[in-house]
Formats: structure tokens, C-alpha cells, sequence
């Protein structure tokens, strides 16, 4: 096993100016699950194929434990890659399939076959070894890309966007799969993903890429609660938080007829601000009450729980509006509520740069 380190790992592509990834600084720890996430465009895949040595690094550097791989041919990096469409052969078995790079590599026979057996075992292969991929299900596919990586015993596990291609059930039962196998192997493992539900579900931490730029990095709590930024905020969340620009004066953060207290220095900080709050920090009550009046425009019912989607006026504007709110109780469409935040779960950020504010209550 072995530690990942990008250090100022840059790469921009011929005939353009802005980099794809620009001077990332990460590290990953020994054994660590980390999940690159961001939307299209962001960098996070080509992080990920400069790390398998499938893109070119134009600068800086990028080393497996303590051992410099920037200019280490793919073959001699001692990884292994899922990808999302499996890169199966057709005309090969399961068992033929997951023993191919061995026998490329040298291994013995026997030895090969189990080290297939083992890896069948801990995916629940072994009935379908003597199958051709066409027998298989997407899922039961997806088993045996990642039982061909596992057999290599590679000091890194790099997963570009596999569970892309399965429906979403099979994408929730998989992902289980992949973190529980991850935590067994104990293997660092470097995994790409444009949706934040499987980045917050399966990462030990997550790095939030836009723009080729690194916004954040923590654990999916860390991130959940304390975003850097209105990018990292917006993107982190499903649904996404509520942000929206609003004003700032002497009693506090206003948010529709009420005043939200925060500290002094948050009132210094400038006339207006970004505010978010999350859809399940939001508390309704009728329209007659102090707080963001807000009109209901749909309703999601899921059982026990329920989002709401409305939308407030806003310094003349349309705001669209998001709150979690009991499956069973709950206002309906057309209704007016007034809308306001629970005590100390507002998030304020700078509305020039971006950056978070760290709003405290002194009144």
C-alpha cells in the first residue's frame, strides 16, 4: 500500500491557455478512500489520468509513497483502473477476463487461478467465472472489472466514474459494495465521480474540484457543514442549499421581515452578503409570521419526508426556495408560508469573492 501526492500537479492541453488541473496540491493517505468530485469540466478525471500516467504532468510533480511517477510509464506504476464502461473482453471469460493481466505479466497458472478465485469470492463471482461478459448483468459486469484490478495486489485503486452506466438502484447496492470491499483491502484508492451523493456516501475524504482548481478538501461532514465557499455550498447537498444574496444592518443578516443576529464583525464585513441555509435548517410557518414569505410551488413527497419548493421576491427578484418538511403534514401547492432559518445554521459568504464568513451571535 502506499501514500498519492500531487505536488502543484499541473496539466494544460495543447492550444489552450487555462490549465485543466492547475497547480493541485493533494495528498492521500495510506489506505485512504478519496473521492475527486466536481461538475464537467472541473478536472477531476484528468487528475485522475495523471495519476495513471495517462495524461502528461506540464508541471510539478506526482509520487506514489515516496517514489516520483511523473514521467513513469502507466504499466510501471503499480495501479489498477475501473472504468466506467468496463473495458471487458468479449470473447473471454470471467475467470479469463480477471487472470488476463497476470498472464500478460508472467504468473504462473496455478497461482493465477487463485488469486481469480479470491477475488471471485469477495465479489460473489465464483458461479459466473465460466461466463462470457454478454451473460452478465451491468452490475454483475462492474464486479468484474473491479475483480480484475483486485487481483493485480496494486499499491492504488483508481476508479473513474464506474457506477455511471448502472440504474439507480444498482448504483446504490454497488456503491455499498465498493466502499465495504475498499475498507476490507485496505487499498488507497483514488475515485472519480461527478455526483456529490456518491462522493458524500462512499469518501473517507473528498476533494471538490472546479475549474481545474482544488475549492476544498475534508471529510463529507466537514464539507456538509463548513463549505469554503458559495461553489463548494451550492454543489455539496442534495438537494442543493438555499443561498441568496441579501442585506446587512445594525440588527443583523436580513432574511425577509426578520433579522437574523450575528456578531459584530459580520456586520462589518459589508452591506450585503451571501447567505445559505440548508432545506432542513428552514422552519415554516404561516404567511402572517416574521420571516421570507414564500409561495409553494411543488411538493415531494417520499414517504416520511418531504421537500417543498417554493419561491420568494427578493430585492424584486424571483428566489427559488427548498425546505424539508414533514411527508405526511405539510402546506400545499399554491400555499403562502413565511420562511425562516433555526438558530445558528445560516451560512454567510463574501459576496465579492465568495469566501465563507464565520458568522457568530453576540447581538
Amino acid at each position: 500500500m502506499a501514500t498519492v501526492t500531487f505536488n502543484q500537479a499541473t496539466r494544460t492541453y495543447p492550444g489552450v491557455q487555462r490549465p485543466a488541473v492547475d497547480k493541485l496540491d493533494l495528498e492521500v493517505a495510506d489506505g485512504e478512500f478519496l473521492v475527486l468530485v466536481g461538475p464537467s469540466g472541473s478536472g477531476k478525471s484528468t487528475s485522475l489520468r495523471m495519476l495513471a500516467g495517462l495524461e502528461e504532468v506540464n508541471g510539478g510533480r506526482i509520487l506514489i509513497g515516496d517514489r516520483d511517477v511523473t514521467d513513469v510509464p502507466p504499466k510501471d506504476r503499480d495501479i489498477a483502473m475501473v472504468f466506467q464502461n468496463y473495458a471487458l473482453y468479449p470473447h473471454m471469460t470471467v475467470a479469463e477476463n480477471m487472470g488476463f493481466a497476470l498472464k500478460i505479466a508472467g504468473v504462473g497458472k496455478e497461482e493465477r487461478a487463485q488469486r481469480v478465485l479470491n477475488a471471485a469470492k469477495l465479489l460473489d463471482l465464483v458461479p459466473y467465472l465460466g461466463r462470457k461478459p454478454k451473460a452478465l448483468s451491468g452490475g454483475q459486469r462492474q464486479r468484474v472489472a473491479m475483480g480484475r484490478a483486485i487481483v493485480r495486489s496494486p499499491q492504488v485503486f483508481l476508479m473513474d466514474e464506474p457506477l455511471s452506466n448502472l440504474d439507480a438502484k444498482l448504483r446504490v447496492q454497488t456503491r455499498t459494495q465498493i466502499s465495504s470491499l475498499q475498507r476490507r483491502l485496505g487499498v488507497t484508492t483514488v475515485y472519480v465521480t461527478h455526483d456529490q451523493v456518491e462522493a458524500l456516501t462512499m469518501g473517507d475524504r473528498i476533494a471538490v474540484l472546479a475549474d481545474g482548481a482544488l475549492q476544498q478538501l475534508g471529510t463529507p461532514r466537514d464539507l456538509y457543514e463548513n463549505p469554503r465557499n458559495v461553489f463548494v455550498a451550492g454543489f455539496i447537498g442534495s438537494p442543493a442549499m438555499n443561498l441568496f444574496t441579501t442585506d446587512v444592518t445594525e440588527r443583523g443578516v436580513r432574511f425577509g421581515t426578520q433579522a437574523v443576529a450575528v456578531d459584530r464583525e459580520t456586520r462589518a464585513a459589508g452591506t450585503r452578503v451571501t447567505l445559505g441555509v440548508r432545506p432542513e435548517d428552514i422552519t415554516l410557518a404561516g404567511a402572517t409570521e416574521p420571516g421570507l414569505r414564500m409561495t409553494v410551488d411543488l411538493v415531494e413527497e417520499l414517504g416520511a419526508d418531504g421537500y417543498l419548493y417554493g419561491h420568494a421576491i427578493i430585492d424584486d427578484e424571483r428566489v427559488n426556495v427548498t425546505a424539508r418538511v414533514d411527508g405526511r403534514t405539510h402546506p400545499k401547492v399554491g400555499d403562502t408560508v413565511s420562511a425562516t432559518p433555526k438558530p445558528g445554521r445560516i451560512h454567510l459568504f463574501d459576496v465579492g469573492s465568495g469566501e465563507r464568513l464565520n458568522p457568530g451571535i453576540d447581538g
